[in-house]
């Protein structure tokens, strides 16, 4: 591979705390050499030069679903790959509710494997909690983090039993691993499918209480206090959970914690008059609630900005909203509907940026993220200013299923570099 060079380009790496016009020097290996102001060019590299794009570390999203093994139909990696790389998406961390589930060494094995084959991105599998998801007995932590499981979730399934949220924690404690909670309680959620309240009840829809997702939060970090493991809360929704989470971490328990991009950009109003595609778990809530989530992250009580990338096929969404099936694509629109929250001054770019990368190969502890000397050129560039308008049909994933058909976003990936190859270009 040849020297790169990307000249013209404004750089922005918050593990650097780097906002500024320079250089990006990738040498032979697909590795940063040299980034910055004061970072050199060479006579014999391919010069890229980006006339004042923005380059930022390829982002890395910690929840997203991809079909294989047993619903390739919905997604698989060449889609999900394509997908993600449009998105300047570079490192997956993919969920385990495949078929069969991810609970064993054997289908750990077969899904790195299959993954080194076909995906084009950096995938991070995580393994289930509990065998088959059914939170009664843990999976073997121990064999299936030494096989390159980097976390685990029973995905949309709370640990309900606390006797076993306790073991798990106490466990996941002795060996290091890191453990990724849905937080919402099962019999208060169950048979809901929107958040509890005015638009619910104009529907006539069963909606669940954020009481649900407190809860659960509330449980796990009295646990946390005793058991202090690295414990994540995949994404929350309401204002009330901040509430418990900014105690909490007041009072030094150490955690970190998620969001959707859907849950800071929607509210349950945008359902209008039954659109499933906006069917997601956890719920959209009120606007109270979404302005919160955003102070949240502001206010570092929000940790990481995740897609919640669920494809859907068309026949199971076109349902009555009770019956439509749960969740959204949204890997490809990530970076540009996070870029909105900066384009109407609700949050420091440098504030998303660091969301959507360093933050959540921190709390993986993956060397991804960043664009260090000597780290992998895993690079998104953008235009932070070009206007699109997201259209289902353009869209790469195979499921079509998006929450935002229509919207009008500024910001969009130009290019981006994987190990220091270009793996897409707009």
């Amino acid at each position: 591979m040849k020297e790169k060079i990307l000249t013209n380009v404004r750089i922005i790496d918050p593990s650097q705390k780097m906002d500024e016009i320079g250089n990006i020097v990738i040498d032979e290996k697909g590795k940063i050499k040299s980034v910055g102001k004061k970072s050199g060019t060479s006579k014999s590299g391919e010069k890229i030069d980006l006339k004042g794009l923005v380059a930022i570390p390829g982002l890395v999203d910690m929840k997203a679903f991809v079909g294989e093994p047993g619903f390739e139909y919905k997604e698989n990696f060449r889609t999900l790959s394509q997908a993600a790389l449009a998105g300047g998406v570079t490192s997956i961390v993919t969920m385990p509710n495949t078929k069969p589930i991810i609970d064993n060494v054997s289908m750990v094995d077969f899904i790195i494997r299959r993954g080194r084959d076909k995906a084009k991105v950096n995938l991070f599998p995580c393994a289930s909690i509990t065998r088959q998801k059914e939170g009664n007995q843990m999976t073997e932590f121990g064999l299936l983090k030494a096989r390159g499981i980097v976390g685990f979730s029973d995905v949309n399934k709370t640990i309900q039993n606390t006797e076993l949220m306790s073991r798990i924690m106490n466990y996941a404690s002795d060996i290091d691993v890191l453990i990724m909670q849905h937080a919402e309680d099962y019999e208060l959620a169950k048979n809901s499918c929107i958040n509890q309240g005015e638009v619910a009840t104009r529907l006539g829809l069963q909606g669940v209480s954020d009481i649900a997702e407190k809860i659960i939060i509330e449980r796990d970090l009295s646990l946390l206090s005793v058991f202090p493991c690295r414990y994540h809360i995949n994404q929350i929704s309401s204002k009330n959970s901040l509430n418990v989470i900014k105690k909490n971490k007041s009072n030094g328990i150490k955690f970190s914690t998620g969001v959707s991009i859907n849950n800071l950009s929607l509210n349950q109003n945008d359902i209008g008059e039954f659109r499933t595609f906006l069917k997601l778990s956890p719920p959209l809530r009120s606007e109270e609630d979404r302005i919160s989530l955003i102070e949240g992250i502001k206010n570092d009580l929000i940790d990481v900005i995740v897609s919640d990338h669920i494809p859907e096929d068309e026949e199971s969404k076109r349902l009555p909203f009770a019956q439509a099936a749960t969740g959204s694509i949204g890997i490809e629109t990530l970076l540009s509907l996070a870029l909105e929250l900066y384009h109407n001054e609700s949050l420091p770019l440098e504030k998303i940026i660091k969301c959507l990368t360093i933050n959540p190969a921190n709390i993986l502890k993956i060397n991804k993220g960043t664009l260090k000397e000597g780290s992998d050129a895993d690079i998104c560039i953008f235009d932070l200013e070009k206007p699109w308008v997201v259209k289902a049909e353009e869209l790469k994933s195979k499921s079509k299923n998006t929450a935002i058909e229509n919207r009008k976003l500024q910001g969009k990936v130009k290019m981006t570099f994987l190990n220091g190859d270009l793996a897409y270009s707009n």
